[in-house]
């Protein structure tokens, strides 16, 4: 039987040995996505795994987490819908449903619809095999998700991701003109079916996970740094800077609390799992406690990896910011990240349920 976890540090020790090289490279992420291919990691269905296994590629490669985090989701929700859906081995999945960009339209034709009009964001999908996809119907407004082979006709990746950080996700925009859609998954009425809105805070879940797993990388490449490479300071008095009791401190406070938003977002995956279990007996109140835990874990993630990923630089020194290293792009990935959606709203969803009850809205962000 194979230990999946094994696998995940082998292809984490690769990504590792040259992601100061590719980030720089930013090139789109063919040989990424051919790793965790080849890897059998695309293949992964077991819920707890995957978060474990997500965390561990994370840490090694932000870019390749985000990728590996996000197809693992993808499966994931479209399950939601309990509708039969194939998987083939080995296929890697991602998704064009940005909420927040202008609808994409869907006509229908015959026994299927024709998909029309653009997305700003589609992380993962120029490399994707399948692509789960959300549009409107012209006729009646109603909001359907469904399926397409990532080569389809009329599909156009359009190669525009050009951000400080996470450059490795192939998160440009794609345009879509009369392409053929019948793989119909469903519509969304999350008022009538909670469990179909689980898919907007699992993507915060993902999210939560990979910041804990930039910063646990962030430590554990400058850590590596301190012992080979960092002098102490001269007055320290110490022989070498891990005796340095300012060093020594910085990470001890880092470490714990990257330890304490790990767990915070493992109690949380763990509540979404169960919630998405529940199928037609999750209630409005459970969903919005399962809501609410994940924001926590957001809330406090963020902060996390900002700082830990700031933080970092002190404890390698001006020597440790040569190009060569990298160390920046643990920074530059996490404040590219963490700008998905406002965590202030995340800290008021948080702060709204504990003093009042009230139950975070229903969209695709809480």
């Amino acid at each position: 039987m194979t230990n999946w976890l094994d696998v995940a540090h082998e292809v984490a020790a690769t990504l590792r040995s040259d992601a100061a090289e590719r980030d720089r490279a930013n090139q789109p992420p063919a040989k990424e996505v051919e790793l965790l291919r080849q890897s059998g990691l695309l293949n992964v269905r077991e819920w707890d795994l995957q978060q474990r296994i997500n965390r561990v590629v994370g840490a090694a490669d932000a870019n390749a987490g985000h990728l590996l985090g996000y197809h693992y989701l993808q499966i994931w929700r479209t399950g939601l819908f309990d509708v039969p859906f194939s998987v083939r081995p080995d296929e890697f999945w991602a998704g064009v449903s940005n909420p927040l960009d202008a609808a994409l339209e869907l006509t229908p034709n015959g026994s299927g619809f024709l998909l029309n009009g653009r997305k700003t964001f589609a992380t993962g999908a120029s490399q994707a095999d399948r692509i789960v996809v959300s549009a409107t119907r012209t006729d009646n407004g109603e909001k359907l998700t469904f399926l397409l082979d990532g080569r389809a006709d009329g599909i156009t990746y359009l190669d525009d991701w050009d951000n400080i950080g996470q450059r490795l996700t192939a998160s440009g925009g794609v345009n879509f003109e009369n392409v053929e859609v019948t793989e119909i998954l469903g519509a969304q009425p999350v008022n009538e079916e909670p469990r179909l809105s689980l898919a907007g805070i699992g993507f915060q879940l993902v999210l939560a996970q990979l910041y804990v797993a930039i910063a646990e990388g962030a430590l554990q490449e400058a850590a590596d740094y301190t012992r080979t490479k960092t002098r102490p300071w001269f007055v320290s008095g110490v022989e070498a800077a891990t005796e340095d009791p300012y060093i020594v401190l910085a990470y001890g406070e880092m470490v714990s609390q990257t330890r304490a938003a790990g767990l915070l977002a493992d109690e949380a995956g763990r509540q979404l799992w169960e919630a998405s279990e529940l199928g037609r007996h999750l209630t409005p109140a459970k969903r919005a406690e399962v809501a609410v835990a994940i924001s926590a874990a957001k809330v406090v993630s963020t902060k996390l990896v900002n700082e830990v990923t700031s933080r970092i630089f002190e404890q390698v020194g001006a020597r440790g910011t040569a190009a060569k290293y990298g160390v920046d792009r643990f920074w530059r990935n996490a404040r590219t990240l963490t700008l998905h959606d406002p965590v202030v709203y995340k800290a008021r969803e948080v702060g709204e349920h504990f003093l009042t009850g009230a139950r975070p809205a229903c969209t695709g962000y809480s």
